[in-house]
């Protein structure tokens, strides 16, 4: 008798929607006319110009409806990693004399992290404060950690690798106390989890706009009016004179229509979305034993799930779903027959025969339970071989 596995040998089935989306064919429609009829240079005064601007100007209010933002607080980027990356350097080169502190965690992304060790070459002192067993930030070590000195709070809204969502809410109290601004990485949560930046209270928020449907190579950062931030790239003073360049008017357009959609939609994914990771869950705990589900246990976002499996390695495992058409992540790779466990791992003290086999599945609207199903029996035909071995 056949199962599902043998039935669905070559099947493609995407669950890595925290590494890429497929572009929504609405946004790639919206998009497609701004790269040949309505070129025009955002800049120029003619028609051509003003047919562009109209367009960045309406995918800039796009963008800030979703977040409850006003149109003129937010900032086009290349990606989230620049929009990172202007919110740290720009509040560095911003701050006042005697300002040379900054706050994160441990488990930020390499786009916060890298950037503050730069900063730290430069003379700046960082704090990088751990996280619990959960992936969570204590704000009270928020608290110990303000200085006088401290210019800038930089926690992730929504962890790319295990998708606990940060407390940002008591974080941004006690930031305020202190008049710090506070930088939150949103690009996994905004388009997945309702994310406004009132009810955060953050004043910096970069996101993304591949990670929810839209094109890859555009971004945004969230600025909040009156909150000291200079420019880290210099030229014709685009984007209110914190991002020179050309915009990149088809990338806008699409971002500004996937978050509309996004806005639309969200109420409705995000359910099923949550539905569905916790059939995924379910499954992976009914059929394969010495399992352990990392994360905090309801403060998540809902299309990620990261799984470890005792005995195994993470990378061998990607490879062999891959082989079968299924498309995960890995928690660690395996580098001169060392395995190397990922810093968020490594920063829940995750037991090294747990975080070596780690696996991020993360679901997109694309997925059914007929997959989850189907991936599932494959996957657990795969840990019993590599145990086996």
């Amino acid at each position: 008798m056949k199962t599902k596995s043998d039935v669905h040998k070559r099947e493609d089935i995407y669950l890595d929607h925290s590494a890429t989306t497929p572009v929504d064919p609405e946004v790639l429609g919206a998009m497609m006319r701004y790269f040949a009829n309505n070129f025009g240079n955002p800049g120029s005064i003619h028609q051509f110009g003003r047919l562009a601007r109209e367009a960045v100007d309406r995918a800039r209010e796009q963008t800030a409806a979703l977040i409850g933002a006003a149109p003129d607080e937010i900032v086009f980027t290349g990606s989230g990693t620049e929009a990172d990356n202007l919110a740290i350097l720009g509040a560095a080169a911003a701050a006042k004399p005697g300002k040379d502190h900054l706050i994160t965690s441990a488990s930020e992304h390499h786009a916060v992290l890298n950037t503050c060790k730069y900063l730290e070459s430069k003379g700046f002192s960082v704090s990088y404060l751990a996280v619990d067993a959960t992936g969570t930030v204590d704000p009270d070590d928020v608290r110990r950690a303000m200085t006088d000195r401290t210019l800038l709070i930089s926690i992730m809204h929504g962890n790319n690798e295990i998708g606990t969502v940060a407390p940002l809410g008591e974080i941004a109290g006690a930031a305020r106390q202190r008049g710090i601004p506070l930088h939150t990485d949103a690009v996994q949560s905004v388009g997945k989890i309702p994310v406004a930046v009132d009810e955060l209270g953050v004043d910096l928020l970069s996101l993304s706009g591949h990670k929810f449907h839209g094109p890859k190579g555009i971004g945004a950062l969230y600025a909040r009016r009156g909150v000291p931030l200079a420019p880290v790239m210099f030229g014709g003073r685009q984007e209110n004179g914190l991002r020179s360049g050309t915009e990149n008017v088809p990338g806008i357009v699409g971002l500004g229509k996937a978050c509309a959609l996004a806005r639309r939609d969200l109420p409705w994914q995000m359910d099923r979305l949550l539905e569905m990771r916790n059939l995924l869950e379910k499954l992976i705990r009914e059929k394969i034993d010495a399992v352990r589900c990392n994360g905090h246990p309801f403060r998540r976002l809902p299309h990620v799930l990261s799984v470890s499996f005792r005995g195994v390695s993470g990378d061998a495992v990607v490879r062999e779903l891959d082989r079968r058409g299924i498309a995960a992540s890995a928690g660690a790779a395996c580098a001169s027959g060392t395995p190397q466990i990922s810093h968020v791992l490594a920063a829940l003290r995750i037991p090294e025969d747990y975080a070596s086999g780690t696996v991020r599945f993360s679901l997109g609207r694309g997925n059914t339970e007929e997959q989850l199903a189907v991936s599932v029996d494959i996957l657990a035909e795969i840990i019993q071989r590599l145990r086996d071995k």
